[in-house]
């Protein structure tokens, strides 16, 4: 378990596209933690990390926001409104999830049990307006909270 504490937006950016550096290709990040805690920021860094130029923003109407880039390839899932795995399959999420695309999902507590089991957790918790603490668990980490 690793925990980053930020004290800015261009610092969460910062440590996200560090973050997106260390990771293989095909790696599922499920993010955990309530509205404006900054999981489209960190999605965010992590694109840019990738050297992925895009405007990044939440997937929160279209369920999937897809990001290409000359190596590699992001989707950013909101499964705010996912309720059941039918409400599951119709995001497409199966489709991308064996590929080599990175796969990051806000509210995946919602799909928890959908989530390979090396996916990676992260936890975000305010301190205050400006700060946010990251927690990296492992999946298996998470169930035993």
């Amino acid at each position: 378990m690793k925990e980053v504490v930020t004290h800015s937006y261009e610092e969460t950016l910062s440590i996200a596209g560090d973050y997106a550096k260390t990771l293989p290709k095909g790696s599922v990040i499920g993010f955990v933690g309530g509205l404006g805690m900054g999981k489209t920021a960190f999605t965010t860094g992590f694109v840019k990390g990738l050297g992925i130029d895009a405007d990044v923003s939440s997937p929160t109407f279209a369920i999937c926001n897809d990001y290409i880039g000359k190596n590699d390839r992001v989707y950013h899932f909101d499964m705010y409104r996912v309720e059941s795995w039918d409400d599951l399959y119709s995001t497409g999420f199966f489709d991308y999830i064996d590929t080599d695309a990175y796969i990051l999902a806000e509210w995946s507590e919602n799909i928890f049990g959908a989530l390979p089991d090396d996916a990676i957790i992260i936890e975000i918790e305010k301190i205050d307006n400006d700060s946010r603490k990251f927690i990296f668990k492992s999946k298996s980490d998470y169930i035993g909270d």
